[in-house]
């Protein structure tokens, strides 16, 4: 497969039962197929550690504006988006095979967007559902002076 940003020579990156396709030596970006990118951009699993310093060639200037084709699907071009409502990270989708182009840097960002979003403990969304918040508050309400 060919990269669709620098067209490089992709080449396929194992890491445990996942495999993706690097342009390793080129601009850095990965290929994953439908799904995969939802296995990788966990920052709780180790999975998509190496993916996030793959080697670069810093001579190598990606154009952004330029429509690309997916690798895998001929004549179809990538579907430019936003990640999540946040707005922050864009992505490339193949509206055909639902695979995901992420260029260098990108994996790293959608990492740390998902950690902030991550509930910390002791504030709402820390495991408390919304029933046992709504018992928490019947007892509250039920234990008040005042009324």
């Amino acid at each position: 497969m060919q990269c669709p940003a620098c067209f490089n020579k992709l080449s396929q990156m194992q890491i445990g039962t996942l495999t993706v396709d690097v342009c390793e030596g080129g601009c850095g970006g990965i290929w994953f197929d439908a799904f995969e990118l939802q296995r990788a951009d966990d920052p709780e699993k180790d999975v998509g550690e190496a993916m996030l310093h793959i080697s670069r060639d810093p001579v190598i200037q990606v154009d952004f504006t330029r429509k690309r084709a997916c690798p895998k699907c001929e004549g179809v071009k990538l579907k430019k988006h936003f990640f999540s409502s946040k707005r922050r990270v864009e992505v490339d989708e193949c509206p055909n095979c639902g695979g995901y182009w992420l260029d260098a840097g990108e994996l790293a960002q959608i990492r740390q967007e998902k950690a902030e979003e991550a509930p910390k403990p002791g504030r709402p969304g820390s495991g408390l559902s919304s029933e046992d918040i709504r018992y928490l508050y019947r007892i509250r309400e039920g234990n008040r002076t005042d009324v």
